[in-house]
This record gives structure tokens, sequence and C-alpha cells, in this order.
């Protein structure tokens, strides 16, 4: 409870910090989970690492459908945390978990069966399609685990825990660690599996977290408290969920569509330029964890805030959330082109073409960077609110309105060249940047409240809960 009231009523920065830090580093972790796949996968050669690639935007596309719903959940669970509104809390909660465990098993299933035909649309190798076809099924199988705890993680940001997942994610990678060299190579009375062993260690040690995150949800010592009844299926609550998660969905899978798109634009000028993208990139995701972490502590607070129905406070977080955003990004940014060099040479140090090729594309880049952080904030607020269709709106003006368009004009209707890829970043980066500050200011996200449009629905809930209590009284 303690918690619950400094995010509702202490000082504003330090409520947001207390809430990035542990998603910063859970985000970290989470990324490990790639490192070791890659990092073992490796010692196979070429056609085993062809065969990983090859499957990770099928089913990076897969879980981008099933998100939105996680993200519909953990919005509304703010806003009813704020309400303090514990019944409805528990509520959205368990019908979240039962709506994307359904969910999980129809994508999975449909993965699963159309694997080979999706490795034929792609024209995989003969040499690379086993793997492939047998890592990407594992995955399939997995996505209800994988999904079942990136709902559990959507719960506890929900109510302003993030600590836990911490915790259960750095075990789960160790562990991960420690059992992909045993699947891939084999050990004893296990088979060397190749790459299906990677995919295997994976599927193992994300069961296991999703089984300790659903146990600790079902105990009831953080906040939250399911019971099997929470599970009896609710439509109203389900189509409630669909109509604000799905904006969310789109976003995320026309995100993971444009990444293939602006793929091959780049590999259209040869492959040192492919290369230095590739190495620009790496980096610039790193830096997208700690701005993608301040995005969700800013729309968890917001979204507590809007649901107590404190809108001044709300708005205070976005815009001291977005000043912290653009400060912190520019800093990194900064940094970064001045070690640009340095930083490709870490992942390339054999190619000093590449080399140039990547530090020119983070020269370009860097230092716009404060701008993409400040458009994440701001969203994030506009997320918290439950204006889903309009942060779906900026990301794919941002994507297919400003910088395909660019990246296209720049680089092959200019003497920039390559130089013309990289331009389109800082420029469509600026430009949605103030865009979003835009309709931030305008403030129709004030007007916005999830919970309001629930009142049927939770003194339903609410009623039922109160009934169950009345023996114990």
């Amino acid at each position: 409870m303690q918690k619950k009231n400094q995010l509702l009523e202490g000082p504003v920065i330090s409520s947001i910090l207390r809430l990035a830090i542990p998603i910063v580093i859970a985000n970290i972790l989470q990324a490990g989970y790639q490192l070791t796949d890659a990092f073992w996968v490796g010692r196979l050669g070429g056609n085993a690492v062809a065969a990983v690639s090859v499957s990770t935007p099928v089913v990076f596309l897969t879980i981008a459908l099933g998100a939105g719903l996680a993200i519909a959940g953990s919005i509304l669970i703010a806003q009813y945390v704020g309400a303090r509104n514990f019944a409805m809390v528990n509520h959205v909660a368990a019908q979240t978990l039962l709506m994307i465990i359904l969910v999980s098993l129809v994508l999975g299933g449909a993965g699963y069966l159309f694997s080979p035909r999706f490795l034929h649309l792609l024209k995989v190798a003969p040499e690379v399609y086993s793997g492939a076809l047998g890592f990407m099924r594992i995955t399939f199988i997995g996505l209800v685990f994988n999904f079942a705890f990136f709902v559990f993680q959507s719960v506890m940001r929900g109510i302003g825990n993030a600590t836990i997942p911490v915790y259960i994610v750095l075990g789960t990678v160790l562990l991960n660690f420690a059992l992909d060299p045993v699947f891939i190579f084999g050990w004893h009375f296990i088979p060397a599996m190749g790459v299906k062993g990677a995919a295997l260690a994976t599927l193992c040690t994300q069961s296991i977290a999703a089984l300790i995150g659903i146990v600790i949800l079902f105990r009831g010592k953080t906040g939250i408290h399911l019971q099997w009844k929470n599970f009896v299926p609710d439509p109203v609550y389900m189509r409630r969920a669909f109509y604000i998660g799905l904006p969310a969905s789109v976003e995320q899978s026309m995100r993971a569509l444009g990444l293939t798109i602006m793929t091959f634009l780049i590999a259209g000028f040869g492959t040192t330029t492919m290369a230095s993208y590739g190495a620009g990139s790496t980096i610039l995701q790193l830096v997208i964890i700690p701005a993608m972490g301040l995005s969700m502590s800013i729309s968890t607070l917001a979204g507590q805030n809007i649901g107590a129905g404190n809108i001044a406070r709300a708005d205070r977080v976005g815009r001291i959330g977005a000043l912290l955003g653009f400060s912190v990004l520019t800093a990194m940014g900064i940094l970064v082109y001045f070690f640009a060099a340095t930083l490709v040479r870490f992942f390339i140090p054999a190619d000093e073409v590449v080399v140039r090729g990547g530090a020119g594309f983070l020269h370009i880049m860097s230092l716009s960077w404060g701008f993409l952080g400040l458009q994440l904030c701001l969203t994030g607020v506009l997320r918290a609110s439950g204006n889903m269709v309009m942060a779906m709106v900026l990301t794919l003006v941002s994507q297919w309105v400003l910088q395909f368009p660019l990246a296209f004009i720049l680089s092959r209707h200019t003497g920039l060249g390559e130089d013309g890829l990289w331009w389109a970043f800082p420029v469509s980066n600026i430009t949605i940047a103030m865009i979003t500050m835009g309709v931030y200011a305008r403030g129709d996200w004030k007007k916005k409240r999830l919970t309001d449009e629930d009142n049927e629905l939770s003194d339903k809930v609410s009623n039922e809960a109160m009934l169950d209590e009345l023996p114990k009284s």
C-alpha cells in the first residue's frame, strides 16, 4: 500500500525511476535469451545461425499480434489500482491471462502447422531448412509460456511492482545459458539436437518463468490475488480488452514489418552498407532499452493517477518524463557520437570499411536520440489514458509516412547515396517528436478514463467480491 501511495503522491522523478530501473534491467536480461542462443548456436556454423535468423522475424510478428492484449490489461490494471478498485484489478488480470493463453494456443498451433509453408515462402536453402523448421516449431510450442510471462510482467508493472520479474528473468537467463550447450551439443543420455536444442532450452526456462509468475499471482502477496472464479470467461470484458488492445497489436506488427522492409531497402546498397546498418542498429537497440523502460514506467504512473482522477499529476508525469527521456537519450547520443568507431569496432573488429560505415551511420543518427526518447515518453501517457489508436497512428506515421519514404527518396534520388538512408532516421525522429508534442499539448487525452466506461462491469465484479467476503465476517 505504501508503494502505491508513493506512486500517487510522491516526487514524480523518483516515482518514475522506481519503476523504470527494474523494467530496464528486466528488458536487458530478457535480451539475454537471444544473446545466449546466438553465442552457442554460433559454434555450430553459418547454417545454424541462418536457421535462427530466418525464424526470428516470423516468430516476432506472431508475438506482436498478441502483445496488444497484454498492453491493454496493463493499462486497465494501472487505472483500477489508481481508483482503488482491487476487485477489478484481480478480474482484469485473470481475464487478460485467460485471453492471452487462448490467443497463444491459436497462434502457436497455426504457426506450428504452417511453419513449412513460411520457410518455403522465404525460399530457405535446403541446408538451412531442417534446423529452421525445428527451431520455429519448438518456439511456437513455447508461445503459450512466453505470452503468459509477458502478461505476468504487464500485471506487475500495472500494479507498480516491477522488481519481482527481474529476479525471475535473471534466474531463467542463467539457467538458459547452462541448458543451451547441453541440448545443442548433447550430454550423457541427452542427444545433441543442434539448433532445435537452443529452442528447447528456451522453452524449458520460459515455462518455468511462466509457472512461477502464475503461482505468485495466485498467492496474493504482491497486491494482486487471483482465484479460480476470476477465470470464468467474461465476454463483456474480453470484447472491451480486444477493442483497446487491437491498435497496440497493429502497431507492434507494423513495426516488425517495417524493420523487414527497411532491411530490404538497405540491402540494395550492398553487403558493406548492410553490415554498417547491422552494427549501428545493434547499438541503437541497446539505447532503446532505457527509453522503453522510461516509457513503460511513465505509462504505469500516469495510468494510476488517471484512474485516481488526478489528471494534473498525470500531466506532470508526462512533462517531467518527456524531459527526462530527452535528457537521458541526448546524453547517450553525445557519448555514442564521440565513441562511434570504438563501439562499432567492438562488434566488428576485423573490417575497417564497415567500422567507418557504421560510425558514419551513428554520427548522423545519434544526436537526434533525445527526440526519440521524448516521443516514446509522451506516447506512454497517451496509452495510459486509453488513446491506443492515437499511439498507433503516431508510430505508423513515423515509419510509413516519414522514415521509409524519406530513406528511399534521399538515398535514390539525391546525391547522398547510402547516407540518405541514415538521414531518414534523425529527420523522422525530430518530426514525429514535434507532432507528438502537439497532440499531447492539445490535451484530448485528459478527457478519457477507461474505468469510467466499465462502471456496470465494475459494479458487478465489486458486488460479487463483497458477497464472497460476507461469510468471512
